[in-house]
């Protein structure tokens, strides 16, 4: 009889800890995960603008090797994002001066400008886009050979501009 009560009573002690959860549950929260993500612009110009030294009677222009030019944007699915350029001045070498006029470009990418004159006064488009995105294109530089230009090393800054209305 003691066999008897003691399996009863380690049957009925398995069917208590069967049927129990192993955990109460006592309580939820909830919290909210935010993420601030602003408009965001990239610029990034690969190469260099180098116009070698050559004879204005057999070359009238001088091409540059072509730059790589990056655009990232990260805007509104609708916004407009444009890319400009805009010289510091004319190329410059001591006192003497070559007119910036005198450079020009051609580009080559989606929602780039196909062409395009350099000014000092106005920033000039190099490309244009909707949304956000990376757009990658390259931009060949062009300067006129002039006999009319005196001898020297001649520099101008280029300022490149990503903007977004």
């Amino acid at each position: 009889m003691k066999k008897a009560v003691w399996s009863a009573a380690a049957a009925l002690a398995l069917m208590c800890v069967c049927s129990t959860p192993a955990y109460a549950q006592l309580d939820t929260e909830q919290i909210t995960a935010t993420a601030v993500v602003a408009a965001r612009g990239r610029i990034t110009l690969t190469g260099a603008v180098n116009f070698p030294d050559t004879d204005p009677f057999l070359s009238p222009t001088i091409n540059a090797a072509p730059l790589a030019v990056q655009a990232l944007a990260r805007v509104a699915p609708g916004a407009g994002v444009s890319l400009t350029v805009q010289a510091g001045g004319n190329f410059v070498s001591g006192t003497d001066t070559i007119a910036i006029g005198n450079l020009s470009w051609s580009t080559t990418g989606g929602g780039f400008t196909a062409t395009g004159t350099m000014s000092d006064t106005t920033a000039q488009p190099v490309g244009g886009w909707t949304g956000p995105g990376a757009h990658n294109g390259s931009q060949t530089y062009t300067l006129v050979n002039d006999w009319a230009y005196a001898p020297g090393n001649y520099s101008v800054t280029l300022t490149y501009t990503l903007t977004t209305p």
